[in-house]
């Protein structure tokens, strides 16, 4: 099963998330039939959106997306405060590896993004939508969330994320965590987390030896840890035809009208799951009348 721990440590001024999402980062490559770069670029942001979304409310929705020039084009995943999440990619087809440095062998993400930006879009129900924005300053989608908390948000915060992909394109191992630091923190605690952390090799090596989310908590936490909550994770998709039926009369008549003319009916493809939805002459019929 998934699950993000959340806890706070270090006499409560540190936020601690930890996750292990390898069944919910297999089942989006299974859905969008990723090659490893794809598969370890929507993992990561999947396995970042669902810690983020758990930071709202169970009914508050965010929007994660990466607008680049890279080969994989974009990405995008919607995440909620129930720990669901959904993602989709311009490119599932990309395999790209570092060739050299202290980086090779790995798989370069950084490649598939290039330049472009981080939007994040908070949906608060009655209190609004709000979108901000950051650069993609690496391209590592860890590196860019953390750029983008300190930047839009001003939480001093340290993210790390991880997908191990098997010769067979399934998951190996998947998952992150996001330390926030809260009100209070001391230089010293500030000094103790730099030293684990640059101590810490990555997510997948450590969930691969064995070690579990538990384990890595006490890890960050040096210890001093409370875990709060311990919450179940999953891809889910809640499309439905009803949905759909809406984003068509959204069209206007005279665009049903012509599809209804010209093509009979319409066939519309879930992009976060890609369930067929079909509708016929009847349905667009009804469509007008309403």
């Amino acid at each position: 099963m998934d699950y993000t721990l959340i806890g706070n440590a270090y006499n409560n001024t540190v936020r601690i998330y930890v996750s292990n999402t390898k069944n919910l980062v297999q089942k989006a490559q299974e859905l969008h039939v990723t090659y490893p770069t794809s598969s370890a670029a929507l993992g990561r942001l999947l396995t970042a959106g669902v810690m983020m979304g758990l930071m709202y409310k169970n009914n508050e929705k965010i929007t994660l997306r990466f607008k680049c020039d890279g080969p994989i084009k974009m990405l995008l995943v919607e995440a909620n405060g129930s720990g669901e999440v959904r993602g989709t990619l311009g490119n599932p087809k990309l395999y790209f590896k570092y060739s050299n440095g202290k980086k090779k062998g790995k798989l370069n993400v950084s490649k598939a993004l290039g330049n472009g930006f981080f939007h994040l879009t908070k949906d608060l129900l009655s209190n609004g939508i709000y979108t901000s924005s950051s650069k993609i300053v690496s391209g590592e989608i860890a590196e860019d969330i953390t750029y983008y908390f300190s930047q839009s948000e001003q939480t001093n915060s340290s993210v790390a994320l991880g997908v191990l992909v098997n010769p067979d394109l399934s998951i190996a191992e998947s998952g992150g965590f996001i330390i926030q630091l809260m009100p209070g923190a001391t230089n010293y605690t500030v000094e103790l987390l730099e030293t684990i952390l640059n101590k810490f090799t990555s997510i997948t090596e450590f969930y691969s030896s064995g070690n579990s989310p538990e384990e890595l908590f006490d890890l960050l936490s040096n210890n001093t840890g409370n875990i709060i909550k311990k919450i179940p994770v999953k891809y889910n998709c809640h499309c439905s035809k009803m949905g759909f039926t809406k984003s068509l009369k959204s069209l206007g008549k005279k665009t049903i009208s012509e599809i209804l003319l010209e093509d009979g009916g319409a066939e519309i493809i879930c992009h976060f799951c890609n369930k067929k939805y079909m509708f016929n002459s009847l349905d667009l019929e009804s469509m007008l009348n309403d």
